[in-house]
């Protein structure tokens, strides 16, 4: 039978239900119980105790499964949080309500009032001698939607991937569950949760293409933020030394199975803290998550076993490039053979990149792949950390540091630049050479300047993905299964 076929089946099923007098669709209904708290006040229960006992319980939920068998009827019914079993029988239906039986389907939203036992094979049951159908689906539920082989159907009808998947709203619940748990983390250790703008006059705290609007009123030009790193350092400057956002960034760029225009990050900032402190407190974040949302340090991510027990391995950016790249020390130093190794490797490149760009680029071509448990990459060359403080000892090279696990960035962080002419040196350097990727806003913003020569206190920040620290707690291969409305190219 066809799509349409079936709509118009249901309308009739629906008309029908309302000349029995049922008041679909409408909002009067109040369950006593989900799901969730019948199975845990009687789930233990047995036949004999359910027997004894005299309460009903007034519930509601979508039917999954129907089976009927002659005079009486089961449905697997879930609410929004558990599932559990209704059984009917006609015979001690009203007569109104024996009719309406007719009148349902697999997804139909149903109320129901009764009182429980336990079947045959001990399943704990809802016994309705009353049936309410609150909301009529006009649309079939999919019978084998795992077997499904667009995958993209699941990301545009989330909410039948979520009806129908356990595993899907498990998933989802849980992302929930860690990001109330990162704040409760920096809550606990006196960081304040603030709020910046996400249009702003000028795109700045990361390197990417951003979302151009335009303000009617103000006449004016803006862009959804790529990162709010230079708000949340203004703020760092009026005094509030601990601050984090949990906030949506924007970035007008490709789509990958690690990227997706709009994301989640997380970003901190603490006075008084260097990198290295950051570290400490970054390994200690990952492993307070993954032992409370998933009781173990040792996860599994896409068939890999992957240990979030600290420490973590440290190795410089520099040594990275040398033994996992197999770099050469002379492309280290040498622009024009960094170029070539580039080219050589299949990197793009535009030609005006600085050596640190172009070590990047290599850097990304050659040991993202091999970094599977949780590594920090750090020292970084200057010319790609121009927001980041430089090392006193070597100052070609920034104390900066990335979070690599399962072969995922994961975070970025810095001993952040508070030397105001120092950040506008490099900003100048940065518009006189031109060194922008294709699409990036030129320029940079004087008013972070401004708020620098003010004076920051020596601070240290970070960000974190969320939806990459979904991905590997989930073990979900893409990050469109741990976004609900992942951004896809439209049908038509």
């Amino acid at each position: 039978m066809s799509e349409d076929n079936y709509f118009e089946q249901r309308l009739k099923k629906l008309e029908s239900a309302k000349a029995l007098g049922e008041k679909v669709y409408s909002n009067g209904f109040r369950p006593s119980h989900t799901f969730a708290q019948v199975v845990a006040q009687h789930g233990n229960h047995t036949r004999e105790e359910l027997e004894k006992q005299d309460d009903r319980f007034t519930l509601a939920g979508r039917v999954l499964i129907r089976r009927d068998f002659g005079k009486t009827c089961f449905f697997t019914m879930q609410d929004g949080t558990e599932k559990l079993q209704w059984y009917i029988r006609r015979d001690r239906l009203s007569q109104e309500n024996g009719k309406l039986l007719d009148c349902l389907d697999v997804g139909d939203i149903l109320g129901g009032e009764g009182r429980l036992f336990r079947t045959r094979t001990g399943e704990l049951t809802l016994e309705a001698a009353r049936l309410v159908l609150l909301v009529k689906s006009l649309r079939p539920l999919p019978e084998k939607w795992h077997g499904l082989a667009d995958v993209e159907t699941r990301y545009r009808q989330r909410y039948v991937d979520l009806i129908v998947s356990p595993e899907v709203r498990k998933a989802f619940r849980l992302r929930s569950q860690l990001i109330q748990r990162i704040r409760s983390f920096l809550d606990e250790r006196e960081f304040q949760e603030v709020e910046t703008p996400m249009m702003q006059t000028f795109p700045g705290g990361a390197t990417a293409q951003p979302f151009q609007t335009h303000h009617q009123a103000l006449g004016m030009d803006l862009y959804l933020r790529i990162a709010p790193e230079l708000y949340l350092k203004r703020l760092v400057v009026g005094g509030l030394e601990r601050v984090y956002e949990i906030n949506r960034n924007f970035r007008n760029e490709g789509i990958s199975t690690q990227h997706n225009p709009e994301f989640t990050m997380l970003e901190f900032y603490q006075a008084y803290a260097t990198y290295e402190d950051l570290m400490q407190l970054t390994e200690e974040l990952f492993s307070t998550l993954a032992q409370e949302l998933l009781g173990t340090l040792e996860i599994s991510y896409q068939g890999e076993k992957i240990s979030l027990k600290p420490p973590f391995q440290r190795v410089r950016f520099v040594e990275a490039l040398e033994k996992m790249g197999g770099v050469s020390p002379e492309v280290l130093k040498d622009p024009k053979k960094a170029v070539a190794a580039a080219r050589s490797l299949g990197v793009e490149l535009r030609g005006k990149e600085s050596l640190g760009k172009v070590l990047v680029k290599i850097f990304e071509k050659t040991v993202e792949e091999k970094l599977i448990q949780p590594t920090f990459i750090y020292d970084f060359p200057i010319e790609a950390s121009p927001l980041s403080k430089r090392k006193e000892s070597s100052p070609e090279w920034v104390e900066r540091f990335e979070l690599y696990v399962a072969r995922m960035e994961m975070a970025n962080a810095f001993s952040e630049l508070n030397d105001p002419i120092d950040q506008k040196e490099r900003f100048l350097d940065q518009v006189q050479r031109g060194d922008w990727e294709e699409g990036e806003v030129r320029g940079y913003d004087e008013d972070f300047v401004t708020a620098l020569e003010y004076g920051m206190p020596p601070t240290a920040g970070e960000g974190i993905g969320v939806d990459r620290l979904a991905m590997l707690f989930t073990d979900s291969a893409s990050i469109r299964d741990v976004i609900l409305f992942p951004l896809l190219r439209s049908k038509d």
